[in-house]
């Protein structure tokens, strides 16, 4: 038998658009087909011909449902994959979600180039349709943790919780004969120690090659508690001004982790109890497969002290149509809101900034890293206007950001899950970081752990050997 080979098809010198293909036996699998999102010259890749013919992967391993992971996947359908996608429970929960608004984006976005006659293609397309992505969801297979499931004839997966959103996990396959076994460990986005509501990532098993993210390889996160301690603060002095507080947040885990912190602030005094209203359609879907989630006990939610404050019952407002989202515009109490998007590029949380901004009464807590080129960056950086709707907002609101609320292991948890593993891995390849962070990361675990590691080049196929 041959050696399996590798192949980086994406998130290789980028921390988007993973795509991993593994071929062993005449088996393909494919692990993640993640959207290239972000630069222009990143997203551009999401066009170009598939490296292999999709119809020749016998069998597509999500990590988890973030966009850039699970994205590509009704692209990958409408070029002619019809084979199953094995992913855990919530992942295929919340692709249900995540699958049809990227379709739907798409068809917008195309609808408009024709619209403004702005396209080079006439007429545009989208990338995928609404149909592509039914067609995809109907091909999502549950598994269960910890469970090893024969995938293609020679190689089978079995997933871990890796702890950064619901459902997620990281892919161990392993393939070959009885006489030459080979693994390849991915460890998707790996999350952090510190997650209110998730299990902590690990241990990692054992594995031949491991495929690491790198999202924070070059760095460690703030000390989370000078974070929400200037958050509590903020919080409490612009109530007391009779202002609003405005905190953008990613659509999936990040409202469910920002309104477990506002409990928690609450309870412990440090916060006024104030209204929250939980402002984005997206959001309040996932909300509810966190709810179940939470009620069914699953393997990757830990076993909360209190219910969470999203249980039923409780007093969180959701705006889940347009008028009760406009609505917000007429209130004049201290009060929440949490809407989309996280780093303020699109969505409903543009009208409340365009509001909130100009005036000193009012906060705004950017939840989360905010990559170059974004509004949240901005506004982070101290800029005092952002143009935002046409026209230039003056920036007098106090603005906080608060990057310890990130999901992403930094480079201190990346090292220890990798020396949680039984045995030293042949070699790591650093994939899902900019390069700076990837090759930072790489020279950590030669001299932390004497490990070889190595950043690939998008394309680039190497042998498990």
């Amino acid at each position: 038998m041959s050696d399996p080979v590798l192949q980086f098809l994406g998130a290789a010198g980028t921390v988007t658009g993973s795509r991993f293909l593994v071929e062993s036996g005449g088996s393909r699998v494919l692990v993640d087909a993640g959207m290239f999102q972000g630069l222009k010259q990143h997203r551009l890749m999401n066009w170009q011909r598939f490296p292999v013919d999709p119809s020749s992967i016998d069998a597509v391993a999500l990590t988890h449902a973030h966009i850039d992971h699970s994205g590509f996947l009704p692209a990958l359908v409408r070029e002619g994959y019809s084979g199953p996608v094995y992913c855990t429970r919530r992942t295929m929960d919340l692709c249900g979600i995540l699958l049809p608004d990227a379709a739907h984006l798409q068809e917008e976005e195309a609808r408009y180039a024709n619209e403004k006659g702005f396209s080079k293609h006439h007429p545009a397309l989208p990338l995928f349709t609404a149909d592509d992505a039914a067609a995809a969801l109907d091909l999502l297979w549950p598994v269960d943790f910890g469970v090893s499931h024969q995938i293609a004839d020679e190689i089978a997966a079995s997933f871990v919780p890796a702890g950064h959103i619901l459902g997620s996990a990281s892919v161990l396959l392993e393939m070959g004969t009885a006489h030459r076994r080979r693994s390849v460990l991915v460890s998707g986005d790996l999350g952090r120690g510190n997650h209110p509501l998730l299990v902590e990532p690990g241990p990692a098993p054992a594995a031949d090659v491991v495929l690491i993210e790198t999202t924070y390889g070059d760095r460690a996160h703030p000390d989370p508690n000078a974070e929400v301690a200037a958050l509590a603060e903020v919080i409490s002095d612009s109530a007391a001004r009779g202002g609003i507080i405005l905190i953008p947040a990613f659509a999936v885990d990040r409202t469910e982790v920002v309104l477990l912190l506002l409990r928690d602030l609450v309870s412990e005094g440090l916060i006024p109890n104030l209204p929250i209203y939980a402002d984005s359609p997206m959001a309040l879907k996932v909300l509810d497969v966190y709810r179940q989630a939470v009620e069914d006990g699953d393997l990757d939610v830990r076993v909360l002290d209190a219910p969470p404050p999203f249980a039923a019952g409780d007093d969180v407002h959701e705006c889940r149509t347009t008028n009760e989202s406009k609505a917000l515009a007429e209130l004049t109490y201290p009060s929440i809101i949490i809407s989309a998007s996280g780093m303020a590029t699109g969505g409903r949380v543009l009208h409340h900034l365009a509001r909130l901004l100009p005036d000193d009464r009012n906060a705004v807590v950017m939840s989360g890293f905010q990559a170059a080129g974004t509004r949240g960056r901005t506004l982070v950086e101290g800029a005092r206007s952002v143009k935002m709707l046409g026209r230039h907002v003056p920036v007098r609101a106090t603005v906080l950001g608060m990057e310890s609320l990130s999901v992403h292991a930094d480079a201190d948890e990346l090292v220890a899950w990798l020396s949680s593993m039984p045995e030293a891995p042949e070699i790591v390849y650093a994939v899902h970081g900019e390069s700076n962070a990837s090759e930072a990361m790489c020279a950590r675990l030669e001299s932390d752990l004497d490990l070889l590691a190595v950043v690939p080049h998008q394309g680039e196929r190497v042998v498990v050997s």
